[in-house]
C-alpha cells in the first residue's frame, strides 16, 4: 500500500484549512460480527461527499479497542483507498508503548497520513513517562501524531510544551474540558515554542456544545460526532460558527446540541453506541457495537430520531 497521494503537504497545513468538520467514522460489522469493508467504505465515502476535512479511521467512534490488528490493518487501508487522497485519513493507535508503536506501523503500511495516539491503556503515567511514551511513538514511524488528552492521560502545560518540541508530533487533541487548562497549555506553547503552528482540537464527544468557547481560546478545530450520523445538521453548525452566524449557532445549540448531550449521558458508552445507532437510522447497516459496549435502549433511540427530525426542522426554519 502507497502511502498518502498528498503526504508531501504537511499533514497540519492540510488538517487547518479543512473545508468542513473533522469525520469519525463508525466501524461497520455484518450479521456474523465480522468487519463488514463495504458498509465501512458508504460510510466513509458518505462523510467524504458530504464536506469532511478528514478522516480519522479506528479511533475511539471506531471502537479501536475492539479490533484485532488484521481488522484494523484492513480499516485503514480501506479508509485510504475510499478516500484516494481527497481527505487525509488518520488512524488511531493506543495501549502501552510496544502496541502503540506496532499499531501505528500497521497505519502506516496501511497508507495513513497520520496517527491520533490515544491514552496508554489503564496505567496513569507521570509527565516524564507521557513525555517518553509519545516521543518512542512519534520515532516509531514517519507519520505525524496529534496526541489525545483525555481521562489517564492528562498532561500540564510544561509537558505539552515538551511535546510540541518533537518533530513529529503536530497537535494535541482536547477530550478532557478543562478550558482553564487548554488556556494555559495553548499560551505555554505559544510563548515558549513559537517557531511550531501546533495544532489544538476540541475533542468532547459532542464538540459543537462546546466549541465556541474553545474557539475563544484559539481552538477552531473539533471532532464530530453528529457528522457521522447527521452530516447535513453537522456541516451547518460548523459553516454558521465559520461565518459568524451567531443566531443558526444558538438555534442549533439550544434545540439540537444541548438536547443530544442530554440523551447522550443517558447511558455508558453512548458517546459510541448512540452514534452508531443514528448511522443505523441514517439508513447504513453498520451493524452493532461490540462487547464491552452495548446497544442504547430502544426509547433511547427513538429519541434520537426524534432530535435528529428536529434538527432538521431547524435547518429549514433558517432558510
Amino acid at each position: 500500500m502507497t502511502s498518502d497521494p498528498l503526504a508531501a503537504d504537511a499533514l497540519a497545513a492540510r488538517l487547518s484549512r479543512g473545508r468542513g468538520p473533522l469525520f469519525f467514522p463508525v466501524t461497520a460489522y455484518g450479521p456474523d460480527g465480522g468487519l463488514d469493508l463495504g458498509a465501512f467504505r458508504a460510510h466513509v465515502r458518505g462523510g467524504i461527499d458530504a464536506g469532511a476535512a478528514a478522516v480519522f479511521a479506528c479511533c475511539g467512534t471506531g471502537e479501536f479497542h475492539a479490533l484485532t490488528p488484521d481488522e484494523f490493518r484492513l480499516c485503514v487501508a480501506a479508509a485510504v483507498e475510499e478516500s484516494a487522497g481527497e481527505v487525509p485519513v488518520l488512524a488511531g493507535t493506543g495501549y502501552g508503548t510496544a502496541l502503540a508503536v506496532h499499531y501505528a506501523r500497521i497505519a502506516e503500511e496501511a497508507g495513513a497520513a497520520g496517527l491520533l495516539a490515544m491514552p496508554p491503556y489503564l496505567v496513569v503515567p507521570d509527565p516524564d513517562g507521557l513525555v517518553r511514551h509519545y516521543t518512542a511513538l512519534a520515532a516509531a514511524t514517519a507519520l505525524d501524531v496529534i496526541v489525545y488528552q483525555r481521562d489517564n492521560a492528562v498532561f500540564t502545560p510544561r509537558t505539552v510544551v515538551e511535546l510540541a518540541r518533537v518533530e513529529r508530533i503536530i497537535g494535541l487533541k482536547d477530550g478532557y474540558g478543562d478550558l482553564d487548562l487548554m488556556q494555559r497549555i495553548v499560551s505555554a506553547v505559544r510563548r515558549e515554542v513559537p517557531e511550531r503552528d501546533f495544532l489544538y482540537f476540541n475533542g468532547l464527544p459532542t464538540a459543537e456544545l462546546t466549541e465556541p468557547a474553545y474557539r475563544a481560546i484559539g481552538v477552531p478545530l473539533y471532532s464530530s460526532a453528529v457528522f457521522a450520523f447527521a452530516p447535513d445538521i453537522a456541516v451547518a453548525f460548523h459553516q454558521a460558527l465559520a461565518s459568524g452566524d451567531d443566531k443558526t449557532v444558538t438555534r442549533l445549540t439550544d434545540g439540537f446540541f444541548a438536547p443530544l448531550v442530554e440523551l447522550r449521558n443517558e447511558g455508558r458508552g453512548y458517546a459510541v453506541s448512540l452514534v452508531k445507532a443514528g448511522v443505523r437510522l441514517a439508513g447504513l447497516g453498520v451493524g452493532e457495537v461490540r462487547p464491552p459496549l452495548s446497544e442504547p435502549a430502544a426509547d433511547h433511540v427513538a429519541a434520537l430520531a426524534t432530535l435528529i427530525a428536529r434538527g432538521r426542522e431547524l435547518l429549514e426554519d433558517r432558510a
